[in-house]
């Protein structure tokens, strides 16, 4: 965090241990992560234009940072090799004990696993589909017009080969957004013009997806609707 700071010319900040703090609401377990949220108090002389629009205080600067200890899945999956042309993100590391005719950096495309119950070019039903959960705070209609929007994408999986290959549904009541197992569609306010986020937890040994992560501001509504009536 100091060396974003500045870095971005926000001043010179070091950690002030006396004002940081464990979160004891933040510490959450699951069947396979536990996370632990922290509040980091952050002191300067000088605070950056940015930093003042945001704290009282410009010298004082408190920031939530969450650790998350995840448990890394099987090896039953085959990873693919990146290729800057394929329109794929990519994970990387370097690999010291590569041959010498061989990149020293190997890159896998980011990807869900998803198997089929019959491997092969032939349709199959998928042995685990990939599903994503709605905020169930979204407000209606947009609630439902999400859910029927991002249904579209089963169709898409159908047609590849991969019968019911992706769902999405509400996340249920008893269940917790920060938990891996649930790839989330969140719904958040903010006053800056954006669209939506993309982002996920990966496997950095193979690129494999384990929590895929939607961020969605409620201002894009208004900016779609807009475009659109402007167009028309």
């Amino acid at each position: 965090v100091s060396s974003v700071l500045q870095q971005t010319e926000q001043g010179n900040y070091r950690l002030d241990l006396s004002r940081s703090v464990i979160l004891p609401k933040g510490i959450k377990s699951f069947e396979k992560n536990a996370d632990v949220d922290v509040q980091l108090t952050f002191k300067g002389d000088v605070a950056g234009t940015q930093v003042a629009q945001v704290t009282p205080d410009g010298t004082l600067m408190s920031v939530r940072m969450r650790y998350s200890f995840v448990e890394l899945p099987d090896t039953d999956y085959q990873p693919r090799a990146y290729h800057p042309m394929s329109g794929y993100l990519s994970d990387e590391y370097q690999d010291y004990a590569t041959p010498f005719d061989q990149p020293l950096v190997q890159r896998f495309i980011l990807r869900h696993r998803l198997q089929k119950v019959h491997p092969g070019p032939a349709p199959s039903e998928v042995v685990k589909p990939i599903t994503y959960y709605l905020d169930p705070g979204v407000p209606e209609p947009i609630r439902s017009a999400l859910l029927d929007g991002a249904r579209w994408w089963e169709t898409a999986f159908t047609r590849a080969g991969f019968i019911n290959g992706f769902k999405v549904e509400l996340l249920p009541v008893d269940a917790d957004p920060q938990d891996i197992r649930y790839n989330m569609i969140q719904w958040v306010h903010r006053a800056t013009r954006g669209w939506s986020y993309g982002a996920a937890l990966t496997d950095p040994r193979t690129g494999e997806i384990i929590k895929g992560q939607v961020t969605l501001g409620s201002l894009r509504v208004r900016q779609d609707y807009l475009i659109a009536k402007g167009l028309t």
